[in-house]
Parts: C-alpha cells; structure tokens; sequence
C-alpha cells in the first residue's frame, strides 16, 4: 500500500523516496525547528506516514537518533577521504578532527539535540562508538616507525581513545558550555594529548602556539 501523505505534515514525500529516508529526513526538519520532544505521532504527521511506520521501520525515537548520528559519522568519512591528507598520522588526525567538527556545527541545532539522545540510556545498544572507532581508525592509517609491539597497541587502542576524548569535548559543546567555534580547537587540544602524550601546552614540535587555544 502506497503511504499517503498525514495531515500536518509541512513537506511532501518524493516520489519512490525510501520510507526509513523519508523518517530520518522528518526526523532532522522537527529537530531544525527547535522541536527536540517530538512524539513519534508527530513525526509520523512530518514524514507524511501511518503511525505505525516510524515504529515499523526503526523501533524507537532512540534508535532513530542513532541513524541520524550515523549519517553524521558516515558525511565526517566521505568529506575526510575527499580531501588531502597529510602522511604524518597526527596530522592526518587533525584534519579529521577539523572535518568532524565543521559537520557538527554546519546543524548545532540538530546535532545537539542527537547528542543529547546518545547520552541517554535506552533498550537497545547502538553503534556510535563502533562507528567513531572506525573513523578515527580511518584517520591514523599506517603508523610506522615504532617496535612492532608498540604499533600493534597503538592501532588496537587509539582509534578508541581518540573517539572518547572527541566525545567528551562534543559532550560539553551539548551542554551548551563550548560555544561553536571552539570546537574543533578544543578536540584538537584532545586529540594532541592523546597522541604526543604531553601536555598540550608544550607543543612547538608541532609549530602550534605554546598559549592553548581552547580558552
């Protein structure tokens, strides 16, 4: 049966347009306009479905943030490999961090509020670290120049620390305590300590300033 569009809802679903698709994008226009507590009903109304769909396709609101968060992780993967990377891995990480945080803020609106959703506890267990893991994998590539042993630990643990030390700056950029430009300077403060293994201060090896920037 071809779903009809709801009443109420503000924009039209295109023709063959994947059903899940047409949730996700219905999903982001509530969040857009400031509308973060949205009832399934409503987004059932936005993305011009049957009530049930949203449920049908997804399960839960959560699960539903979940993919939008994955659609965010999946834009930071296409927009890193579309552009240079430098050969050094810590600055190849840097332009990953730099290319994750102009994602986020392109919808400060929107991605806070998913964030928001990812910090809560719910039935089913999702992806975001699996896929962050990944991402920041992506970013290291080959690391060369250590004892086998040690390259080994290093591509095992810190594509992980990386995720967690970006998370927890995106944590306090959600809570509204870091404000939009500051993100990618502070994440990148992050993601120094965790690679040079110093304090984020002393780091002239790297010809950036000795004064922190995330201030």
């Amino acid at each position: 049966m071809t779903e009809r569009k709801a009443r109420g809802s503000s924009v039209a679903p295109q023709r063959g347009e994947p059903v899940r698709q047409r949730v996700i994008d219905a999903a982001e226009r509530l969040l857009r306009q400031g509308k973060a507590e949205f009832s399934m009903r409503d987004l059932a109304a936005e993305a011009g479905v049957s009530f049930a769909t949203p449920f049908n396709q997804f399960g839960s609101k959560a699960a539903i943030m979940h993919a939008i968060s994955a659609k965010r992780v999946e834009l930071m993967d296409l927009r890193f490999r579309e552009g240079a990377q430098p050969r050094s891995p810590l600055d190849r990480v840097l332009v990953a961090v730099d290319t994750a945080a102009s994602v986020m803020i392109e919808e400060p609106v929107v991605n806070r509020s998913v964030m928001g959703w990812l910090g809560t506890a719910s039935r089913g267990a999702g992806s975001a670290l699996v896929r962050s893991e990944a991402y920041w994998s992506l970013a290291l590539g080959t690391i060369n120049g250590r004892a086998p042993a040690r390259r080994e630990q290093a591509v095992r643990s810190l594509p992980r620390q990386l995720a967690f030390g970006f998370r927890g700056v995106l944590s306090f950029w959600t809570a509204g305590e870091l404000a939009d430009d500051e993100l990618a300077a502070c994440a990148r403060e992050v993601a120094l300590a965790i690679l040079l293994g110093v304090q984020v201060e002393q780091r002239k090896s790297v010809g950036k300033p000795a004064r922190s920037e995330c201030e």
